[in-house]
């Protein structure tokens, strides 16, 4: 998914939303990321995914994909912090796409992925992903290291441990990728889509060489992940050393519909109307974590 060549007649101008001023294109530099997946179970997994309109995508083997996916962005429009995704891969349509296809023709199924948490390191971070793309930020307390041979992110909220994610470092990063994903989320009971592209050099390991711990906490906002049949084996894992992303210039945003009238409004405005422009970070996380490994 090539970056839409709209975009850079952007560079040089600049954005202001809930006072939240942007140089366009909004974007991040040079900022190190891991990524993983991890097959689970299909319909778990998709049952976690609210409405109509979006479905767990299918891999080959019939089992649905764990993404997590951690950037430490060093350099943007709104400061420094971490972005800890944990999501399910997904399509968008009135069914489930066949498994092969959802990734071949990623355009047509609207393959992405559909966000379960977005803990983050700033409130700005909050107000503006959450207040103009929808995204179910939040802030934790949240790190990132990397070293010789591993890269590791751990999460903790509220003074207890929620989640942490090991991976084996990629002997060499020199493979050049040039990709774009579509991120669903869900805000004011909406399905919302948002388009990030990035431009980066990548270690990638896959099946057998992919090298991974998982650890799962009781943290309401992720233990349930604990169910959903998770093979500890990841099916790949991916670390950049300097990614580059671009935001696109627009979201999409439909209805989510039900089988039968909903009864409980999920999060909305209220959650971010009162937010400030803070960029200060909690303390990094420091919980015992060995015991919830997956």
């Amino acid at each position: 998914m090539a970056i839409p060549k709209r975009i850079k007649r952007y560079e040089g101008r600049y954005a202001l939303v809930d006072n939240i001023p942007y140089q366009m294109p909004v974007s991040a530099k040079n900022s190190p990321a891991l990524m993983a997946g991890f097959a689970c179970d299909w319909e778990k997994a998709n049952a976690l995914l609210p409405g109509n309109e979006i479905h767990a995508m299918k891999l080959p083997n019939g089992k649905a994909a764990l993404l997590v996916t951690v950037i430490n962005y060093l350099d943007t429009s709104i400061g420094k912090y971490i972005e800890y995704s944990i999501a399910i891969g997904c399509t968008h349509g009135s069914k489930p796409a066949p498994p092969i296809l959802n990734a071949l023709m990623m355009k047509t199924y609207g393959t992405g992925q559909y966000i379960l948490d977005l803990p983050v390191s700033s409130e700005i971070s909050v107000k503006g992903g959450k207040g103009i793309w929808g995204m179910p930020k939040h802030k934790a307390n949240l790190d990132f290291k990397i070293e010789d041979d591993m890269v590791s992110s751990q999460y903790e909220k509220d003074g207890q441990f929620a989640f942490r994610i090991e991976i084996t470092r990629p002997k060499s990063s020199s493979l050049k990728l040039k990709i774009g994903t579509v991120n669903y989320c869900r805000f004011r009971n909406m399905l919302m889509a948002s388009y990030i592209y990035f431009n980066t050099k990548a270690g990638v390991n896959l099946f057998s060489k992919a090298k991974a711990n998982l650890y799962i906490g009781d943290h309401p906002r992720v233990s349930f992940l604990r169910d959903i049949d998770i093979n500890p084996d990841p099916f790949f894992t991916m670390y950049m050393p300097q990614a580059n992303g671009i935001l696109d210039d627009h979201f999409d945003c439909w209805f989510m519909t039900y089988d039968e009238p909903p009864k409980t409004m999920p999060e909305g405005l209220e959650s971010i109307f009162h937010l400030g422009l803070n960029e200060d970070w909690l303390t990094p996380p420091s919980k015992d974590y060995k015991k919830y490994q997956i």
